[in-house]
């Protein structure tokens, strides 16, 4: 479902508030990465001219061919930038007025120069150095290599001690959007839930407000610790209005982790079958985005939209973090699941055709231009 009469309210409805994105805080971590993007070249004709290769198989097939002898990949930097599910879902949410505060792993105890400019968009604290990603992008997806030694810092003794739990608590219980973001890559996170809801949430009063949640590709975690994140994740239902972010892999993963076997590839039979995960989870809210569509679950009713087709993307790593952020704009305007999908479909895609985190008034632009493929 994407018509144009459905583009057309959406876009004016955000133009109509885009006032409204400063009067919002948001609190999110708690991850940090340098990410440097990155071509692999398949033929080199000079010492500037090279074609790259378009396909993850071609690579595979690269690796494959050198077992049992050796071979030499080379890799071309495209950009170096901030990275991490959380600092680029928060430099996306700060780019739309939202005023952010940011803790995590951006250099300690000095800043990574790579995480100035967001600094300067937010109130940004770190707790220890980030990791490294490097990011092997192709035309039909990418493979994130990645250094995490540093992930783990990432402990609640660690925040009581170089930020203060008084200061944690204070922007947690303040913020009408709390997000946690990259529980995978953080071994620690899903201790740091448990003494969040132990020693945070008790004290809490007032209205419910919105926490995100985004996994980010659990594959590697067994099955126990997944179930137990899940399990924390659905006792902040309590004091939250939650919401639960994932790709369609990961929403697969999640699905056989309860037993569930995903059909055919299709967008409603993937809707059917996100319905059937969202049963199990009772949050407030699943949201699922595959590449060329998303779909949001809440209350046993199902949104699916499509989303703008992006050939030739300028980049993809971090198109899902402002898929996000443009979902949790759309709640925090409050708007219908639809059009807060439409958000989050429409700031991700500004973000793979410029490289840059849209305005609210560049998302809505896109909603509106004529000769866009949705």
């Amino acid at each position: 479902m994407n018509i144009p009469d459905l583009r057309a309210r959406c876009a004016q409805s955000l133009l109509a508030q885009t006032g409204r994105a400063a009067s919002f805080t948001a609190f999110v971590g708690l991850d940090g990465f340098v990410d440097e993007i990155l071509h692999v070249v398949d033929k080199r004709e000079t010492a500037e001219v090279y074609h790259r290769l378009p396909a993850i198989a071609k690579l595979a097939e690269r690796f494959a061919a050198a077992a049992g002898k050796s071979t030499n990949i080379e890799l071309v930097t495209q950009m170096t930038k901030l990275g991490g599910n959380g600092p680029i879902m928060a430099n996306a949410l700060a780019s739309f007025g939202v005023k952010v505060t940011y803790l995590g792993l951006l250099g300690y105890p000095n800043l990574n120069p790579v995480f100035d400019e967001f600094a300067r968009r937010a109130e940004v604290y770190s707790i220890a150095d980030p990791g490294t990603t490097d990011a092997l992008e192709f035309d039909d997806g990418k493979i994130m290599i990645g250094k995490h030694s540093s992930l783990k810092q990432m402990t609640w003794k660690n925040i009581q001690e170089r930020f203060g739990q008084d200061k944690f608590a204070a922007k947690f219980k303040a913020s009408d959007l709390v997000g946690f973001v990259n529980w995978t890559m953080l071994p620690y996170m899903s201790d740091l839930w448990e003494a969040i809801l132990r020693d945070v949430c008790p004290a809490m009063n007032g209205a419910r407000r919105i926490i995100f949640f985004d996994l980010a590709d659990p594959e590697k975690r067994t099955r126990e610790d997944i179930l137990r994140a899940l399990q924390l994740i659905g006792r902040f239902e309590k004091y939250f209005h939650v919401i639960l972010g994932l790709n369609e892999k990961e929403v697969r993963e999640i699905g056989e982790v309860f037993g569930l076997q995903p059909e055919s590839g299709t967008a409603q039979s993937l809707g059917e079958f996100s319905l059937a995960v969202a049963a199990k989870l009772k949050i407030s809210t699943l949201v699922v985005h595959p590449v060329t569509y998303a779909l949001a679950v809440s209350d046993g009713k199902l949104d699916i939209v499509n989303g703008p087709y992006v050939a030739k993307p300028l980049i993809t790593t971090g198109a899902g973090d402002h898929f996000n952020s443009g979902f949790c704009l759309g709640k925090l305007l409050g708007l219908n699941n639809a059009m807060s999908v439409l958000t989050g479909v429409a700031t991700s895609g500004c973000y793979v055709r410029t490289g840059q985190s849209p305005s609210i008034k560049q998302v809505a632009a896109m909603m509106q231009y004529p000769a866009l493929t949705f």
